[in-house]
């Protein structure tokens, strides 16, 4: 899919953001992408509660994501931050029992229009993050992506992205967490850094 650009989610772009989750009625029945933050989903799981933190949380700067964008039209995001700010991945047992040390950023969650899925828009949703963490001071990056080789998964439930995406992107295993799941890890330069390399090559 050509044409597609990317920009993080802040006050200005909040507007684009909540269009996309208000279009799928509040993503995975309300959780508007509050699941892996401290806070996690409302007790309730009350759509608006959770509308509310995450607007908090964009406005206060306490929110990252790369927002991808077909013409004017956000049509899917990749969820990162520090493990402070995103404390809740799935499988957090497993994760912390054999943990050496945490990472400085992760990459917890995708989301893609229905309408536009299988068309390249996650790859450029972890591109964008990726190059947001270049912006931010670079560091050492996780993902938790599922393993779909030899398994038929429905796209709408690989919210965490897949090893294959990830691979993509210069992630490599680490270990696995749970059945279906890898932790994968790569360094992001500082931008500055990464800009000098593509200079003077």
């Amino acid at each position: 899919m050509t044409g597609l650009r990317v920009r993080p989610l802040d006050v200005a772009t909040w507007p684009d953001f909540a269009g996309l989750v208000e279009r799928h009625k509040g993503v995975w029945g309300g959780c508007w992408c509050m699941a892996f933050h401290p806070e996690g989903l409302s007790r309730d799981k009350d759509p608006e509660q959770n509308r509310s933190k995450k607007e908090t949380r964009v406005r206060e700067g306490r929110a990252h994501a790369a927002l991808v964008y077909d013409g004017q039209d956000c049509v899917g995001w990749s969820q990162f931050g520090t493990p402070a700010e995103l404390p809740r991945i799935k499988h957090r047992r497993a994760y912390e029992k054999d943990l050496d040390t945490l990472p400085d950023w992760r990459v917890t969650c995708f989301f893609v229009d229905r309408a536009h899925r299988g068309r390249g828009v996650a790859a450029a949703a972890l591109e964008g993050a990726l190059q947001e963490i270049a912006r931010l001071g670079g560091g050492s990056v996780e993902g938790y992506p599922e393993d779909t080789e030899d398994r038929k998964v429905s796209a709408s439930l690989l919210f965490t992205g897949t090893v294959t995406l990830f691979e993509g992107r210069g992630f490599e295993r680490i270990r696995r967490l749970g059945k279906h799941h890898w932790v994968m890890s790569r360094a992001v330069p500082p931008a500055a850094v990464r800009a000098g390399r593509t200079a003077g090559s």
